[in-house]
């Protein structure tokens, strides 16, 4: 997902697939030239992002303009990639969707390092450790810019046709009442931030495949309800203005829902009664115990 404040890629939440259908009946030929250009699009994303976060860690001399351009990218990335996974989840449902989700979240635990592409750990590191309230800000910023620009990017290729199984359209994921959507957002998203700080604690072997499956099993827990985004620049990349719900909607469920979550998990981290009563079941125990 790192210490454990750092492990910060619940990003997950990539259901801007359940729209997304085929456009029109195809053969399985066709069909299996899309995954071909789907799984080629996304290697070639993760590739570019990959070279470039290099390039600017190793250009870019001033700190904070580095930080910003990185979360612009993995924002870039992020949404850009959630966007082609649409297709699998199509044409294979969600099982086989899960799985790709799964490995992208190894990968972007191994890739982007400090990078978050998520409000909410900058904001758990302005109250854990001071980082100034302008820095963070404007790495929010450029967050969201990297996710707007990629999405439109990705909307126009597929409204050019670009892909003959995909359709560009833009219905919201949320399927329950703002109050409902706002505490399934909330508490999956301080189910996650607690597995990753127990993580970071405890340092288990397979620690990443365990954060990320725990973090893929609560998608798919909340994928039919909220899409499960957990992530409000992950959601306001791929949903904001679709038909569906309204932008106040959007902003309490996905992005107050969200960060209330975190909160909340710091909160609960930080008490030491609550974090010793998660840590407990993990230790081992002594003969005296």
């Amino acid at each position: 997902m790192f210490p454990s404040a750092d492990r910060n890629m619940e990003f997950p939440g990539d259901s801007a697939f359940r729209n997304t259908l085929p456009s029109k009946t195809t053969t399985d030929r066709e069909d299996v030239m899309s995954i071909v250009e789907s799984s080629l699009t996304i290697a070639t994303q993760l590739w570019m992002s990959h070279v470039v976060r290099g390039f600017l860690s190793g250009r870019v001399g001033n700190e904070l303009l580095r930080c910003c351009l990185l979360e612009m990218v993995a924002a870039a990335e992020m949404c850009g990639v959630s966007f082609e996974l649409s297709f699998v989840n199509a044409h294979f449902g969600i099982w086989a969707w899960s799985f790709c989700v799964f490995l992208l979240i190894m990968w972007r635990e191994r890739s982007w390092a400090g990078t978050s592409a998520c409000p909410y750990t900058l904001l758990e590191q302005y109250v854990e450790g001071g980082t100034r309230p302008f820095h963070v800000f404007l790495k929010i910023l450029c967050q969201l810019s990297g996710a707007m620009v990629s999405c439109r990017w990705v909307r126009r290729l597929w409204m050019a046709e670009a892909k003959a199984t995909h359709v560009a359209e833009c219905s919201a994921d949320l399927q329950v009442p703002v109050v409902l959507g706002f505490l399934i957002e909330a508490l999956l998203t301080c189910a996650c931030r607690l597995c990753s700080r127990t993580l970071g604690e405890l340092q288990p072997k397979f620690a990443s495949a365990i954060d990320s499956f725990f973090t893929t099993a609560m998608v798919i827990l909340a994928f039919n309800y909220s899409g499960g985004y957990f992530n409000p620049v992950l959601a306001t990349g791929l949903k904001w203005s679709c038909r569906g719900h309204t932008h106040a909607e959007h902003i309490v469920v996905y992005w107050a829902g969200s960060i209330l979550g975190a909160m909340l998990s710091l909160r609960v981290w930080t008490t030491p009664s609550l974090k010793n009563a998660i840590l407990a079941p993990f230790k081992p125990k002594t003969k005296y115990q």
